[in-house]
């Protein structure tokens, strides 16, 4: 039995910066504070490092109310900049409905996600897609600030919500950053890394990914590098 864990934004998705727009307007309201967002890197990292981060160069401290009331505006203004149109390419990424579409329906795989999203914002994204029902649970911003925690939470919460309890190494973590790389190396797992995000495909060789494609769009090979082609 294998576990496939996918990445959201530049892997399965785009969504055309509403995250980084709803992040922007929601430390606005919360803090006070207008471009938060800017000189601070997002690809691969957790909103919940993200927000430190914002709060961090500007100076704050935050207690729990604070960011809870941060955590809630951020979900208003996604649910509106997700279904905004004219503001960015908002698009499912080549060949995964299809590959989603054959594994979900395997009995040798497990599929779940491994994000930095709030779990809240991957359900509001992935839904606005139709893609949540393909994955049922896994590891989100909210777990720890740092994605190499995510790891072991996402398979500990398969296993809990009646999937199988897998090793790390059967584990494949699918993500087009280098941080979503590291997932994988820190933890044992297998790395597949798709360029189809801010990264290209020298970029992502360099960070020691297993298996780096352009995209997923040949159903065929993608299979192939998870280790589940058929015979």
């Amino acid at each position: 039995m294998k576990v496939v864990l996918f990445d959201i934004d530049g892997t399965l998705v785009l969504t055309g910066g509403a995250g980084a727009r709803a992040m922007t307007r929601a430390f606005a309201d919360v803090f006070g504070v207008r471009d938060g967002l800017s000189g601070v890197s997002l690809a691969g990292r957790t909103d919940t490092w993200i927000l430190s981060e914002m709060a961090r160069q500007h100076g704050f401290e935050y207690d729990e109310p604070t960011f809870q009331r941060f955590h809630q505006t951020y979900l208003d203004y996604l649910t509106h900049e997700v279904q905004q149109r004219g503001t960015g390419r908002k698009t499912v990424l080549p060949g995964v409905r299809e590959l989603l579409d054959v594994l979900a329906v395997r009995d040798d795989v497990s599929l779940a996600l491994l994000t930095g999203n709030f779990s809240g914002g991957a359900r509001l994204k992935l839904e606005h897609f139709d893609l949540w029902r393909y994955l049922p649970c896994g590891a989100f911003a909210e777990d720890a600030p740092e994605r190499n925690a995510l790891l072991a939470t996402a398979l500990a919460r398969i296993a809990a919500n009646d999937g199988p309890v897998v090793a790390a190494a059967d584990a494949i973590v699918v993500g087009d950053t280098p941080h979503d790389v590291n997932v994988a190396l820190a933890g044992g797992a297998r790395s597949l890394a798709v360029a189809t995000g801010s990264f290209d495909v020298q970029a992502l060789r360099e960070t020691g990914a297993d298996v780096v494609l352009e995209d997923l769009s040949d159903l065929r090979m993608a299979l192939s590098v998870l280790g589940l082609a058929d015979a």
